[in-house]
């Protein structure tokens, strides 16, 4: 009669009863303990992070600014576009990492380009920027006027303002080194003609002779090339447009005029224009006493309205002040 293996079965027995005596001990209780703290850690900021993207959603919702299209305004003709701007959800979780709530402060914005934009206009005359941009723009035509363009200069040096200076090509020929200030303290230089005409009585070949040789100057004097054209006395038609806008330039002309020629008060120019001063106004002055002694008047006045001074490119472009990306 054949007897059954008694070693196997004792060996057997022996492993189950050291896995159970290993189960119960006290490292092995401790150490599942710990998975299932991990597992519920886990779990619970799985649902912490659903909650808090859920929570960002609902404020990018709440938040989100659609873009406004450059258009042609039957009053100020054409209108530049403005950015939208929308919460970036992906890169605000990425900034929120570590935290357990989301405030208006923790969003990353990304803007929205408009469809249509200012280059998409048929040629037209720019009289202001898009009226939802908080930037106006002191802009100086530049004839005559020199014995007050180094004060000028220095107060938009100190209150840290850069602008457009729209020089006459004669002008510039006959007091280079005074072009050259202006350009070296990184003002934005536009093209004022070259000869000061009324362009709207000029013929096709004259009108673009007097903005290719102003910019021929421009270029070969500052080393800059100008894409905004400023007629002379604002004196333009629809020809005058479209040849600069051949040219590669946009015609520009003012929302508020210090109508400085006619040496008022300063404080008349402030009276008359501060109440006025708005989203996108461009306002046009001259190197003369009464707007050199505004200026600064003007520019905190600007600024107290919430306002940016600063260049008529800076004004028409369609960047958004309030998204850093």
């Amino acid at each position: 009669m054949n007897q059954k293996p008694v070693i196997p079965f004792l060996v057997l027995a022996a492993f189950i009863l050291a896995s159970v005596a290993v189960i119960n001990s006290e490292p092995v209780n401790q150490y599942m303990a710990t998975i299932k703290n991990n597992e519920d850690v886990i779990e619970t900021r799985s649902r912490q992070n659903q909650a808090l993207e859920q929570k960002v959603k609902e404020m990018a919702e709440k938040q989100f600014v659609p873009p406004d299209n450059a258009r042609i305004d039957p009053v100020w003709k054409a209108i530049p576009g403005y950015n939208g701007k929308e919460v970036d959800i992906e890169a605000t979780l990425r900034n929120l990492r570590g935290k357990r709530d989301v405030s208006e402060e923790d969003l990353v914005y990304r803007q929205i380009s408009p469809s249509v934009q200012l280059e998409d206009l048929e040629p037209s005359p720019v009289y202001r920027g898009n009226p939802h941009k908080p930037m106006v723009s002191f802009m100086i035509n530049v004839a005559w006027g020199n014995e007050y363009i180094p004060e000028i200069l220095e107060i938009l040096d100190r209150y840290q303002v850069k602008t457009t200076f729209f020089l006459e090509g004669k002008w510039l020929k006959k007091n280079p080194e005074l072009g050259r200030q202006i350009a070296e303290a990184g003002h934005e230089i536009g093209n004022h003609a070259y000869s000061h005409p009324d362009m709207s009585r000029l013929s096709s070949e004259k009108i673009t002779g007097e903005i290719v040789q102003t910019n021929k100057v421009i270029e070969e004097v500052l080393e800059v090339k100008p894409t905004l054209f400023a007629p002379p006395s604002g004196d333009y038609n629809q020809r005058v447009v479209v040849i600069a806008d051949r040219l590669g330039m946009k015609t520009i002309l003012w929302t508020l005029d210090t109508i400085d020629w006619k040496k008022p008060d300063p404080q008349q120019i402030l009276n008359r224009l501060s109440p006025k001063l708005d989203h996108g106004s461009l306002i046009l002055m001259h190197p003369t006493s009464s707007s050199t002694r505004a200026l600064p008047s003007l520019i905190e006045a600007a600024e107290k309205k919430g306002l940016i001074p600063g260049t008529v490119s800076d004004v028409l472009s369609p960047e958004r002040m309030d998204v850093v990306e």
